[in-house]
């Protein structure tokens, strides 16, 4: 566990949702046909709050859970983690969120999320946001699903709107189908977000959903045109591009065993959160969110197996996925 912080010392702020991952301990069987499962806390802005702590940053999460026993876990699960938790309300009448995985393969994943009627995150009201912190805390961060829903929605744009464009604000694109009708649906929300943030993150994918185009130097052109500061396109097997007004760089991808390939992303976002932090080159953030997101990826678990610094700089040195390395 982390020691202690003040609020006031928070340098990361995410805003999203959390659930009680399981993972199933059987790959490339049959989700009907698993015997026995893991459980961790999961959710893309929790594990990114994680990840970032696992690297040494003071990290908090706002959202909210349900009065049951799964809020309870993923209260305890962030306290464990040095996440800060004072920034999550419990919801009377929502039950924290259950989302079981399918290792079919475990490359490609299946998710199934039970969120009915809906999970308590979509619930985030404008009167949940802790309006100091979001003004002053270094990096701000949150996610395309933030916008699928009201009053989430206006509770992000409020967030977005307090932050008034500071360095450094975060959109990561995160684009989940079962969260919207369609993808011109999810484009008319998230595609206006790209103006109230100075770093923006996504997939082909995702950015085809916020600025029309799924190629990635035509994505990130889309992005810096209209006054992001630094642009991340991921792209497979291709690497990732980062983009900036300055620079333009295609690092390649680190080529792992995938045991299982949830939280690889978070995993990069956590790291992307502590290299803008730290004010490393854009090429340098990249490639060291890539070694996280690798070592994730060559795991099973998400928010528990996200690595330390040692554990990056063993991956970048050796070309192998560690086993657990203390920092």
């Amino acid at each position: 566990m982390a020691p202690p912080f003040d609020l006031q010392d928070v340098e990361v702020l995410t805003l999203g949702r959390s659930s009680v991952d399981l993972y199933p301990e059987q790959h490339n069987v049959a989700l009907a046909d698993v015997s026995t499962f893991r459980k961790s806390i999961g959710g893309s802005p929790t594990n990114v709050a994680v990840a970032a702590a696992r690297l040494g940053r003071r990290a908090a999460l706002i959202n909210r859970v349900g009065n049951d026993a799964f809020g309870a876990y993923v209260r305890q699960g962030l306290r464990e983690f040095g996440v800060h938790d004072e920034f999550i309300a419990t919801d009377p009448d929502l039950l924290t969120p259950v989302v079981f995985c399918e290792l079919m393969p475990p490359e490609e994943p299946s998710i199934y999320f039970y969120r009915e009627p809906r999970g308590p995150d979509m619930n985030i009201a404008i009167e949940d946001l802790p309006v100091d912190a979001i003004q002053s805390v270094p990096l701000f961060w949150t996610a395309g699903s933030r916008f699928a829903e009201e009053p989430s929605r206006s509770a992000a744009m409020e967030a977005l709107r307090l932050r008034d464009r500071q360095a450094h604000t975060v959109i990561d694109l995160d684009y989940r189908p079962m969260f919207w009708d369609s993808p011109d649906h999810a484009a008319e929300f998230i595609s206006p977000v790209i103006d109230l943030c100075t770093v923006a993150v996504g997939n082909r994918d995702e950015c085809e959903i916020a600025v029309g185009t799924r190629e990635p130097q035509e994505a990130a052109d889309r992005m810096l045109e209209r006054g992001v500061s630094m642009a991340i396109v991921k792209q497979g097997g291709d690497g990732v591009l980062v983009a900036t007004a300055d620079s333009r760089t295609v690092i390649d991808p680190i080529r792992v065993p995938v045991v299982c390939g949830l939280g690889a992303g978070d995993a990069f976002g956590g790291s992307l959160c502590h290299g803008l932090l730290a004010g490393w080159d854009p090429a340098e953030i990249v490639q060291r969110a890539n070694a996280a997101g690798a070592i994730v990826a060559g795991r099973l678990m998400c928010s528990d197996e996200m690595p330390t610094t040692a554990e990056i700089d063993h991956l970048l040195t050796t070309g192998l996925v560690p086993e657990r390395v203390e920092s």
